[in-house]
């Protein structure tokens, strides 16, 4: 009898070190393997589109599948966003840090309570620790509030300064001549910047004259001077509004990619800074 309930006591030990939490020496090569690294030089901006009924594990995993060091978001709900990043990391072992840039408190966008809306804007999540973190509601949003969201972080291994904006909606030109006006008042200040989000505007509308004359976008097709057919479209309607602005830093690549997550698609660039690295 005491034999049996040994053999028993050792069988219930066995398929319960199968079935419990990894540990012991086998643990750290299993979370290894689990791990995954972004890509260091690469840097993202997508409109994630709110209110939307998309699920945050699907924007997850379209995020995981470029792994960018950086990733602005707007039309941003912190809410998404954490879900987001947690399923980034418990599903794709991508570790983000997070910051937002939230301008409104906004219960139809973002759920919550009516007295504990959900905020909205702007979010960065960034593989490397953000610095110098600055928000900033323009003075005229047009009909919904905008602004932007600066930090300081690592890209290429190389410390620069981000930008993330959302510009007024379509059929406000004036508004967002303001806007740019004052994003690239800032903007000037720094040698080495990289300015991302959606503009709502083509590559040759007038309002964004301001920061034309301080960067250059990352598809090298497309100018102050395009037509809004030689600019790769970054919308389902066939526009280019998503930006990614560089100052001081050259582009390798880009690529859009189109996704059925959201009206806007993915812009993701792979960026040069050795120019950077000789400049600092």
């Amino acid at each position: 009898m005491r034999l049996l309930v040994g053999v028993l006591i050792l069988a219930c030990l066995v398929l319960l070190g199968r079935s419990g939490p990894i540990d012991g020496p086998f643990a750290k090569s299993l979370k290894d393997e689990a791990a995954a690294d972004a890509v260091p030089n690469r840097v993202m901006t997508w409109n994630i589109c709110n209110p939307c009924d998309e699920s945050s594990a699907d924007r997850a995993a379209e995020i995981a599948r470029f792994a960018p060091q950086v990733i602005g978001m707007q039309e941003a709900c912190v809410r998404d966003v954490e879900r987001t990043r947690d399923y980034l990391e418990s599903r794709h072992g991508l570790v983000y840090h997070v910051e937002y840039g939230s301008v409104l408190q906004d219960w139809g966008r973002c759920g919550g309570l009516p007295w504990s809306p959900g905020a909205f804007g702007q979010a960065i999540l960034s593989a490397a620790p953000m610095t110098d973190v600055v928000h900033k509601e323009y003075p005229d949003g047009g009909s919904e509030d905008r602004g932007y969201l600066a930090v300081t972080t690592t890209v290429g291994g190389q410390s620069v300064r981000l930008f993330n904006t959302h510009l007024a909606q379509r059929r406000q030109e004036a508004v967002r001549a303001g806007q740019t006006r004052v994003l690239a008042a800032e903007l000037a200040h720094f040698d080495r910047a990289i300015v991302i989000g959606d503009f709502n505007a083509v590559s040759n509308a007038p309002e964004l004259a301001p920061v034309w004359k301080l960067a250059t976008d990352v598809d090298p097709g497309c100018r102050p001077s395009s037509y809004s057919g030689e600019c790769e479209p970054t919308t389902d309607w066939q526009s280019k509004f998503d930006y990614i602005f560089l100052r001081g830093i050259s582009p390798l690549d880009h690529r859009v990619h189109p996704t059925r997550y959201s009206d806007h698609h993915m812009l993701y660039s792979d960026l040069d800074l050795s120019a950077a690295r000789k400049s600092s």
